[in-house]
């Protein structure tokens, strides 16, 4: 028996038993932490329509402060730049909208998400603006939307990540 162990003792490496517990290890840490960084992945794309909203809101602040109005996508000078992941639409509301199918004017989004096409006004009288993203951020059919309005009212209708 001595002689046994003194043999074992010369043998180096993993039995094929220690590297399949490995294996099965690994996978399982994989299977917890890839939906997870999809997740966190897909909030992180949720930042562009955030900072752009937050933009448009102060671009169309200033033009109020100017002309007395909230101007349209053209007047308050404002364009996506770069690769959006949202499509940016704009305009003036009167109540609750449930809805993107309200607003009256869209910003340049280089062919992204032409989903709603609207006319720009020409001048608005009235003292509101509500802007909007909609867009894709993962996998799945459903679409990110995000809406502002001149009260800096954040409001995420439809939340990509959770569904």
């Amino acid at each position: 028996m001595l002689s046994m162990l003194r043999g074992k003792k010369g043998k180096k490496g993993f039995t094929l038993i220690e590297l399949m517990i490995v294996v099965a290890i690994i996978g399982i840490l994989a299977a917890i932490a890839i939906p997870n960084f999809l997740r966190f992945q897909a909030k992180s794309k949720q930042s562009e329509a955030k900072t752009n909203l937050g933009g448009i809101f102060t671009a169309e602040v200033s033009y109020f402060g100017e002309h007395n109005f909230f101007g349209n996508f053209a007047q308050i000078a404002w364009a996506p730049t770069g690769t959006t992941r949202y499509s940016y639409t704009s305009g003036d509301y009167t109540g609750p909208v449930a809805a993107l199918g309200g607003l009256t004017s869209v910003a340049d989004n280089a062919g992204f998400l032409p989903a709603y096409a609207f006319t720009a006004p020409v001048n608005r009288t009235d003292n509101v603006f509500l802007v909007a993203a909609a867009g894709q951020i993962d996998n799945d059919p459903t679409i990110d939307e995000w809406t502002m309005n001149e009260v800096r009212s954040l409001v995420n209708l439809v939340d990509d990540v959770v569904n």
